[in-house]
């Protein structure tokens, strides 16, 4: 029988735990958010977390094959684990070690084979299924990799309200996985497979339970979450605005954000909910990739870049104190430099808040790594300082407009020194004021008085205090 609520399962206070388990997590925030539910499924079988390996009856590496040379990171962990695990055995002892995520998904079986530490590949859609293939494991290597007809959120063991606290007053809530974009950089549809939305119920009930242990912002996590069509009442179909409109109705939640978003997909009741919902922030990541029509088409990213031009004027006049931040690909196959001096006139035009930048790398199976048209390796990288310079000016000249400002922060643990307290302001700036302890948890009006290279420094207003 399947739970359709989502409620938090008792203390781990007074829970017998034998076993310590290790999940080192690479790469997005979705698996940031996998990683901690792998930790909730296991918590049951009587693992406790440790940040430390040589103390872990178990390590998972929870991997992300979007980055460049993510295989060679994995597999340089995997060698150290591996005489970590034969230590271990040397004195007697066991070490499990498991790989999971969209390597783990990539690569399948071949990690088994160059690598035979390795006791688990478990996929980014069946890590609801650990807990038997940490038993199974007693028996030799395993591997599931299969996109499983079940839900696996309908499996995952929820977390009790202990640990949620541990976790902080911010939190990660997936809502969407897979992508049906195809973009000819981007591994993402082979390793999670097509769209998929979560229930609204389900949702719901996950966001209400972070919100009662203490959780006072959510950010909306998905591949292409903007591509939200998850079920509702009466089997209707919802979109993201609706669904950012139904958790902005819960009590003791303060903030609202969601991440990533496709261009194509932002739709005019998402922009809508940007200057109608005041639980939003006024911040978007909306990657673009490129400035060069012909790129994008190459990409097939199935927009133009005065597209991406007109979207971003009409969201600033829903919501016209919204700040924006980008991704950009520098060196696509077959980038000119006229492609990429179009790619610094869209930056120009848009003024990003914030903005990561990488150079192209071939992901395997990808139509991009099929070309012969590879940009040097050279170019590449004096491309990337260029960009680099023009996007960083940019977050600087925001971060300094900002002073003489007074904005909201939610403050989430003290501050560097005594009597200091930190939180974010709603464009994700890290903020420094001084306060009482007391205020953790709190949102606050503070006067930005100082900007430094990667913080702000405030006071809190009178009606603050």
């Amino acid at each position: 029988m399947v739970k359709t609520d989502w409620t938090p399962a008792p203390s781990d206070q007074g829970a017998k735990a034998t076993k310590k388990l290790l999940v080192k997590s690479f790469g997005c925030q979705m698996n940031v958010y996998d990683a901690a539910r792998m930790a909730d499924v296991l918590a049951p079988e009587g693992f406790s977390e440790t940040a430390a390996p040589e103390d872990a009856d178990l390590v998972i590496l929870n991997t992300c094959h979007i980055r460049e040379k993510a295989s060679e990171k994995v597999f340089s962990e995997l060698g150290r684990l591996r005489r970590l695990k034969e230590e271990r055995r040397a004195e007697g002892k066991d070490l499990r070690i498991a790989v999971a995520g969209c390597v783990a998904q990539a690569e399948g079986g071949e990690i088994l084979r160059k690598q035979r530490a390795v006791d688990i590949v478990v996929g980014p859609q069946s890590y609801h299924r650990l807990p038997e293939l940490v038993r199974l494991a007693a028996d030799g290597p395993v591997i599931d990799t299969d996109f499983p007809v079940e839900d696996k959120f309908n499996h995952l063991t929820p977390p009790s309200e202990d640990r949620i606290r541990t976790r902080g007053l911010t939190a990660f809530l997936t809502v969407q996985e897979g992508c049906d974009k195809f973009c000819s950089f981007c591994v993402v549809p082979y390793t999670r497979g097509a769209e998929a939305s979560r229930d609204v119920e389900r949702i719901v009930a996950e966001a209400e339970a972070l919100t009662r242990a203490g959780v006072r912002e959510i950010t909306l996590l998905g591949q292409n979450v903007n591509a939200f069509h998850g079920r509702g009442e009466s089997n209707e179909v919802w979109s993201l605005a609706r669904l950012i409109e139904r958790l902005s109705e819960i009590d003791g939640l303060a903030r609202l954000r969601y991440t990533t978003s496709h261009p194509n997909d932002m739709t005019d009741d998402l922009i809508r909910a940007h200057g109608e919902a005041a639980k939003l922030m006024p911040f978007l990541h909306l990657p673009v990739q490129s400035g060069s029509d012909r790129i994008l088409a190459a990409m097939n990213r199935k927009h133009r870049a005065e597209d991406y031009l007109r979207l971003v004027e009409k969201i600033r006049a829903a919501r016209p104190d919204i700040a924006l931040s980008s991704d950009f690909i520098v060196g696509f196959p077959g980038e000119t430099d006229e492609d990429f001096e179009a790619t610094l006139a869209l930056i120009r035009a848009v003024d990003f808040a914030s903005t990561f930048y990488f150079k192209y790398s071939p992901r395997p199976g990808t139509p991009g790594a099929e070309r012969e048209d590879h940009v040097a390796e050279e170019v590449k990288a004096e491309r990337l300082a260029r960009l680099g310079e023009k996007v960083e000016a940019q977050r600087q000249a925001f971060n300094r407009a900002l002073v003489g400002r007074t904005v909201d922060v939610l403050f989430e643990k003290p501050g560097r020194r005594p009597g200091q307290i930190a939180g974010k302001s709603p464009y994700l700036q890290a903020v420094q004021a001084d306060g009482p302890d007391s205020m953790i948890g709190d949102v606050a009006a503070v006067e930005i008085v100082e900007c430094g290279s990667n913080s702000l420094f405030g006071r809190l207003t009178e009606e603050a205090r």
